[in-house]
């Protein structure tokens, strides 16, 4: 599945073949062009090195003691939690939602800016065996571990990855109805901006939930393709790349993490877009 996405994404990237040429069409003119739209993804992560650090030597946890580590977790493997199955319950934040907010500044609206944010939930594979090299609590670590949640580490942006960029989009389209009612769009986008996770993390049996804050950057492309009913409503469905450099993750006691990686995600959204009558 994943290959074939990202062989969609490269097409969609790099093609300047159109089954419609779009400057034959006579569709109205709308300047000033809104949407918003919300909607899930689903997502695959790269490897990671995780490096945890804290050198407080304040005693702290339930035991006390010497708190203090700088280790990192080589080729660490995570994945995501969809939470599909709660999209009809009551609280539809609970899956892995994005929503995008957009403008097109120009008459032909083909090129536009977006406000584009993922909700991606990054949790880290419990009881993986994963190379360790450091020191822990004064004690000197060099070799393949088992990931124990129960007595050393589990860590999880889980309340969010939470990846907001900045895009700059264009589209261009494909195909349309006689009566122009129905229109299929190819769309790109690109961008940049801050990653702002809450971090789940369980160290030596003790757990903390941090706060949400701004912890790096991130880039991303997405391509796919846009269809738009009835010009006020739009079925979006894109595959997405992004690289994320998390620099000051909030960890255990005084302690920070850092790590990047990439990021593949499919994403299916439903939009509405709205202003800028017929141009006179």
């Amino acid at each position: 599945m994943k290959k074939y996405s990202f062989l969609f994404l490269f097409m969609i990237l790099t093609s300047g073949i159109m089954s419609q040429d779009s400057s034959k069409i006579a569709l109205p003119k709308k300047k000033g062009l809104f949407y918003f739209s919300w909607g899930y993804n689903k997502d695959w992560f790269t490897k990671s090195d995780i490096h945890f650090k804290n050198t407080s030597t304040e005693p702290s946890g339930k035991t006390g003691g010497d708190q203090t580590y700088d280790f990192t977790v080589y080729d660490a493997v995570a994945h995501d939690r969809p939470g599909f199955a709660d999209i009809f319950r009551t609280d539809l934040t609970i899956p892995q939602y994005v929503y995008r907010i957009g403008y097109y500044f120009n008459d032909k609206r083909d090129l536009g800016i977006e406000i584009n944010f993922d909700h991606a939930k990054y949790v880290m594979d419990d009881y993986q065996k994963a190379h360790v090299k450091g020191t822990i609590h004064g004690q000197t670590i060099d070799q393949d571990t088992v990931i124990r949640p129960e007595d050393f580490l589990h860590f999880e942006h889980s309340d969010g990855a939470n990846f907001l960029m900045l895009n700059i989009m264009k589209r261009q389209l494909f195909l349309h109805s006689k009566n122009d009612k129905h229109l299929l769009y190819g769309i790109a986008k690109a961008g940049f901006g801050p990653v702002i996770p809450r971090t789940d993390v369980t160290m030596f049996g003790e757990h903390i939930n941090n706060c949400f804050h701004i912890a790096g950057y991130c880039a991303g492309i997405e391509a796919g393709f846009r269809y738009e009913g009835f010009r006020h409503v739009y079925i979006e469905y894109t595959a997405k790349g992004v690289w994320a450099n998390y620099t000051n993750v909030l960890a255990y006691g005084a302690g920070r993490a850092n790590h990047h990686f990439g990021t593949f995600e499919n994403i299916l959204v439903l939009g509405l877009q709205f202003g800028g009558g017929p141009k006179k």
